[in-house]
């Protein structure tokens, strides 16, 4: 076994193994005898083929793979030996010359292999991050709060048709009646929406079905009919107004309390107030927090200024994909794939340095509160702590789902190491301006 490497530019490196028979040779000859004993071929019994014929039959891409193997995992070992650090993977060069599997016994295999850049970031309190603070406003206030009672609240009947009531009503035409139809308001434009207000149970108007619900789902569904049945409906109607409802909030009282917080955490309306701020506090800290990552992880890209392989990795995602994806389609995105790259040396990087290890509780926490989240979504929110980590141990058995926590828990982490070193400069900020950064960022 002989392994020569040759640097090339652009960070690049080819590495020759040079396998002699000796270095395969058991490898391939316990290959061929699970052949014969797995061999089945007519005039034989079962694994009583001639080594002969299973030597001519297979012997020649025996060679190959073993070579090919042997001279792999050797290469890997040389540079794990080395502590060459790459990236991407190892790929077969282009300065591979044809190998003579029939006639020659010694193989020399050409690798390629990126070599990856030394991160050296220095930092002091020179260097400053914004971190953002989004105001709390009272349309917030309210747009959290009403979405929140509304959970609770009801429909009740009313006489008189404002913007986002519920109506029931008759749809008729001289040949055909639609009783017991649903029109609902808060769906509709203003403009759709208009001949409506104002109106009472028992008042009638004409109305042209294909104007009142543009999409023909909606109209098959309020006319109880399929859509193919739509063309041969004439769409004029004569429409009476058989109930009007309206959502009705509930009263902050005892009763709202005891429901919305059977745990007894908020008893009152001013205790209410409080945990409605608390919540968009939550929500608000979580979108800085984005942003605030977005920010270091920049910083850090532009502090590190690595320099990539990016002839080599443009060939290695070529290979890897096996022909997927053209030259040009991977240049498309390649710069935000590049920082991605670097982004992830910079993380391994301070892991090691610094010494951060991410333990299964922090995994299993981060999966409870996705749990949580999801919980929430549907108005769960009080969820008992057996479903929550049965749900989250659920998530972290999904392989997708487990790679993007760790993902997730290793860039804070290295986030959250390096804040102390640098500094981070609380900045005040309007929902409506940070709204305009995400967007820019995005």
């Amino acid at each position: 076994m002989n392994i020569v490497r040759e640097n090339l530019e652009d960070l690049t490196t080819l590495l020759k193994v040079t396998v002699a028979e000796a270095d395969y040779k058991d490898a391939v000859e316990k290959t061929l005898r699970t052949y014969k004993r797995k061999a089945n071929l007519p005039g034989f019994r079962p694994g009583m083929v001639p080594m002969g014929i299973i030597n001519k039959m297979y012997r020649k891409s025996a060679v190959a793979e073993e070579a090919y193997r042997t001279a792999s995992k050797s290469a890997l070992d040389y540079l794990e030996k080395e502590k060459i650090q790459i990236v991407g993977d190892m790929i077969p060069s282009d300065q591979q010359k044809p190998l003579d599997f029939d006639k020659d016994t010694d193989y020399e295999f050409v690798f390629e292999v990126g070599i990856a850049p030394e991160v050296n970031i220095s930092l002091s309190a020179k260097d400053k991050v914004k971190k953002y603070e989004i105001q709390i406003d009272d349309k917030m206030r309210e747009g959290y709060r009403s979405n929140f009672v509304r959970r609770f609240g009801k429909l009740i009947d009313v006489d008189t048709v404002e913007k986002e009531d519920a109506l029931t009503v008759t749809l008729d035409q001289a040949t055909l009646q639609f009783q017991e139809a649903y029109v609902g308001l808060i769906g509709m434009d203003d403009e759709r929406r208009k001949p409506f207000l104002g109106k009472k149970v028992g008042d009638s108007m004409e109305v042209d079905i294909n104007e009142l619900y543009p999409s023909p789902a909606q109209r098959a569904a309020t006319l109880h009919v399929k859509e193919a049945e739509l063309a041969d409906i004439d769409p004029k109607f004569t429409l009476t107004i058989n109930q009007i409802r309206r959502f009705a909030e509930p009263e902050l009282n005892e009763e709202f309390f005891k429901t919305a917080f059977p745990d007894g955490t908020v008893t009152n309306a001013k205790q209410f107030a409080q945990y409605i701020d608390s919540q968009i506090a939550g929500d608000l800290s979580r979108e800085t927090e984005y942003m605030f990552t977005l920010d270091m992880r920049k910083f850090l890209l532009d502090k590190a200024n690595l320099t990539m392989p990016a002839a080599f990795l443009k060939r290695w995602l070529f290979t890897i994909n096996e022909g997927k994806f053209s030259m040009e389609e991977i240049e498309k995105d390649f710069d935000k794939f590049l920082d991605l790259m670097k982004w992830n040396l910079i993380q391994k990087h301070y892991m090691q340095e610094l010494k951060l290890e991410i333990t299964p509780e922090d995994a299993l926490n981060e999966a409870r509160g996705l749990a949580r989240m999801q919980f929430a979504y549907y108005g769960m929110n009080q969820v008992a702590d057996e479903m929550l980590d049965n749900y989250a141990k659920s998530i972290l058995g999904n392989k997708e789902e487990n790679r993007k926590i760790y993902d997730k828990l290793t860039e804070r982490k290295v986030i959250e190491a390096l804040e102390p070193a640098i500094t981070v400069t609380p900045t005040p900020i309007s929902a409506e301006e940070f709204a305009k950064l995400v967007e820019k960022v995005q």
